[in-house]
C-alpha cells in the first residue's frame, strides 16, 4: 500500500468528474467470456496449521446448498457456520452440501456459551450442531459474539473444550466477537491461552492506517487504537485471525455507480484487510453465485489496495460514517443513565437495515431484553452527541425499538 490518493484524485471521485465516474454503470466483475473466479491464495491459521481460502464462507445470511457448492468449486475451502444462525438451517445446509468431501474442508461453528453456562450443555448444544453438519468433527468451535470477559473466564468453557477435544470433537477452539468490548476480551482470551483461532470484526473502516493517509483531505476520527494492538498481541501468540465485518455496514449497493474497470468496492475492502499483517483470512456472509464469484475474484497473493481501490474506501467512509457504528469503539459507552447497551441496539439495526436480515436482527434484539425501550419515551437525551463519529443515537435507538421490539 504504498501509493497514495492526491486531493484531485480523491475530489474527482466524489464530484464524479474524475476516476470514479458519478453516473457511470458498475462493470461487470469478470469478463463473460473469461474463466470463472477462483480463489488463488491460501493461508495458514497460525499454530492450528490449517490452510483456509483467504476468502471463506460465512453462512449467517443463507441456507441453501447450492451456494455452499458454488462456493467450493470456486476454490474455498473454508466454510462457517453457527447453531443460532438461520435456526440452525445454515448448518444444515452447509451438512448437505459437504456429504463426501467432508476432509477437502475446514469446518467451524459456534455457539454463546454464557458466563453461568455449564459444560454438559455446551456438549449438546456441539453434539447438536454435529448432528446438522452431519460431520463427528468441527475443525474449530467458537464461543460466539463475546462481549464480556466473564463469559471466557468461565471454567466450564475450557474444560468443556478439553474434552470435546479430547473426544475428538473438535480439533481447536476460539472466540468471536464484535462488541464494545471487543479488544479486552481478545487480550483476556489470548493472554490466559483459551483460543488457537480469533473471529473478529475488523475492516478498513477499523484501520487507523486508512484515516492517517486521508488526513490531508479531510477530517476523520479514529479510534480504537486498542483493536490493532490486541490482533498484534494475537498474532504474537501464533493465534489464527480471521476478520469479519469487513464491508463496513455492507452497503453495497451504494458503491455500484461508481464500480469502474471491473473493480468493486467490496474487492477494495478485502484487498485492505487481506493486506494487513494483522489478518490471516476474512469470513464474508455469501448470499448469491454472483456475489461469491465477486468476492472470490479479490483473492489473489500480495496485490494490495491500488489509487482506486482507496478512492472508492474512501467514498464509502464518507458516506457511511455518521451512520454506521464501529465495533469495538465504546465511545458511547456509560452515556445512558437508563442502561441502554446503545452499541449492540445498533448492531442489531445494522442487521435490519443494512444486511436485510430482520430474523437475524430481530434474535439478537431480543437478547438484550428491554432492549431500546427506554429511548421511546426519553426526553433529555444525554446520549446526544456521545458517538464521536457522528451518529445520531437517540434517532437511531428510537428506530431500533420500534422496528424489532
Amino acid at each position: 500500500m504504498t501509493q497514495s490518493l492526491d486531493r484531485r484524485t480523491f475530489l474527482g471521485s466524489v464530484t464524479g468528474a474524475g476516476l470514479l465516474g458519478e453516473g457511470a454503470l458498475a462493470a461487470a466483475v469478470t469478463d463473460p467470456a473469461a474463466p470463472p473466479p477462483r480463489i488463488e491464495r491460501y493461508v495458514t491459521l497460525g499454530r492450528t496449521g490449517l490452510r483456509v481460502s483467504d476468502i471463506s464462507f460465512g453462512s449467517s445470511s443463507s441456507a441453501d446448498p447450492d451456494l455452499v457448492r458454488h462456493a467450493l468449486d470456486r476454490g474455498v475451502n473454508y466454510f462457517d457456520t453457527a447453531e443460532s444462525y438461520r435456526g440452525g438451517d445454515a448448518e444444515a445446509a452447509i451438512g448437505e452440501a459437504l456429504i463426501g468431501v467432508r476432509q477437502r474442508v475446514v469446518l467451524s461453528s459456534k455457539t454463546k456459551a454464557w458466563a453461568g453456562d455449564g459444560r454438559h450443555g455446551m456438549m449438546r448444544a456441539l453434539e447438536g450442531s454435529l448432528r446438522r453438519l452431519r460431520t463427528d468433527y468441527l475443525d474449530i468451535y467458537f464461543n460466539h459474539a463475546v462481549n464480556e470477559v466473564a463469559r471466557m473466564r468461565n471454567p466450564e468453557w475450557w474444560e468443556f473444550t478439553e474434552l470435546a477435544r479430547r473426544q475428538g470433537k473438535i480439533r481447536f477452539r476460539g472466540m468471536s466477537g464484535h462488541g464494545s468490548q471487543l479488544a479486552e476480551c481478545l487480550n483476556y482470551a489470548v493472554d490466559q491461552d483459551l483460543v488457537d483461532v480469533v473471529l473478529t470484526a475488523y475492516s478498513f473502516g477499523q484501520d487507523p492506517d486508512f484515516y492517517d493517509r486521508l488526513r490531508h483531505l479531510f477530517h476523520f476520527v479514529a479510534l480504537q487504537p486498542e483493536l490493532p494492538k490486541a490482533l498484534d498481541r494475537a498474532k504474537a501468540r501464533d493465534v489464527g485471525v480471521i476478520a469479519i465485518k469487513t464491508l463496513m455496514g455492507a452497503r453495497l449497493n451504494d458503491m455500484r455507480p461508481y464500480e469502474s474497470g471491473g473493480a468493486s468496492f467490496a474487492q477494495a475492502a478485502f484487498r485492505w484487510v487481506l493486506s494487513s499483517p494483522r489478518v490471516d483470512a476474512l469470513l464474508i456472509s455469501m448470499t448469491g453465485k454472483s456475489l461469491i464469484d465477486e468476492y472470490v475474484s479479490a483473492s489473489r497473493e500480495g496485490v494490495a489496495p491500488d489509487r482506486h481501490d482507496l478512492a472508492l474506501l474512501a467514498r464509502y467512509a464518507m458516506r457511511q460514517q455518521a451512520r454506521y457504528c464501529r465495533p469495538g469503539c465504546a465511545g458511547c459507552a456509560d452515556a445512558c443513565p437508563r442502561g441502554v447497551a446503545i452499541a449492540e441496539v445498533l448492531r442489531t439495526r445494522m442487521y435490519d437495515v443494512d444486511y436485510g436480515d430482520r430474523d437475524l436482527a430481530r434474535a439478537d434484539y431480543a437478547r438484550l431484553g428491554d432492549g431500546a425501550a427506554a429511548c421511546l419515551a426519553c426526553r433529555p437525551q444525554d446520549c446526544a452527541g456521545a458517538c464521536p463519529h457522528g451518529l445520531p443515537i437517540p434517532q437511531f435507538t428510537r428506530d431500533a425499538a420500534r422496528r424489532l421490539s
